[in-house]
Parts: C-alpha cells; sequence; structure tokens
C-alpha cells in the first residue's frame, strides 16, 4: 500500500516538475524582451528541478542518493541565479533595442549615453 502512495506522490511531482519546465519553454517563446525571456528561462528552470529531483528523493531507499539529489538541487540553485545574472548584465550594456523599452518606464539612460 505504501508503495502505491509514493508512486501517486513521485507521479504528481513529476508532472508539475514537467507543466514547470513546460511553462519556462512557453514564457521564452513568447516574451519579447531578453530580460524577460531570462526571468522565465530562471524561474521556471530552477521550480522544474525542484519537483523533479524531490519526487527522485521521494522514490528513492538509498540515503547516500538522497544526499547526492539534494546536492545537486543546492550546486543549481547556486550556479542558475548567476548565470541568469550574467545574461541580464551582457543584455544591460550591449542591447540599445532594450533601452527602447525600459525609457519608457523612466529607469535611467543607457550607461553608455552617461556623459563623463
Amino acid at each position: 500500500m505504501t508503495e502505491w502512495i509514493r508512486f501517486w506522490i513521485t507521479a504528481v511531482l513529476l508532472i508539475i516538475g514537467l507543466i514547470s519546465f513546460a511553462a519556462a519553454v512557453i514564457g521564452n517563446y513568447r516574451f519579447g524582451y531578453i530580460l524577460n525571456r531570462v526571468h522565465a528561462g530562471g524561474i521556471g528552470d530552477t521550480q522544474g528541478l525542484f519537483f523533479i529531483v524531490l519526487a527522485l528523493i521521494v522514490s528513492c531507499n538509498a540515503a547516500l542518493d538522497i544526499l547526492k539529489l539534494a546536492l545537486l538541487v543546492v550546486f543549481m540553485w547556486n550556479t542558475s541565479p548567476v548565470s541568469s545574472h550574467f545574461l541580464s548584465q551582457i543584455a544591460y550594456y550591449t542591447d540599445k533595442e532594450l533601452w527602447d523599452h525600459v525609457d519608457r518606464f523612466k529607469v535611467r539612460s543607457h550607461p553608455e549615453s552617461e556623459e563623463i
């Protein structure tokens, strides 16, 4: 009986993870600006990975395997925001069309247009 409960919990968590990845892919295609795409990809990737690894942890019996999966989540949660931030900085400093969109919100001017 407990095996069926673990099976259904694992199945539900895997489906939630796959829906998160699918939402990230759809968000990357639907959004027009790079910062929106980076945000959709970063959130969907992190959430999808969490639910899929959680499903693997629920279905796993060995404590060492659970530790390895938990370390995988810690590693990905540390590297995914760093790569998203790096891509956002590249877009910030190189994409002039981005500032046509951002200037509508009166955030600030492009860093290359500031006079020293």
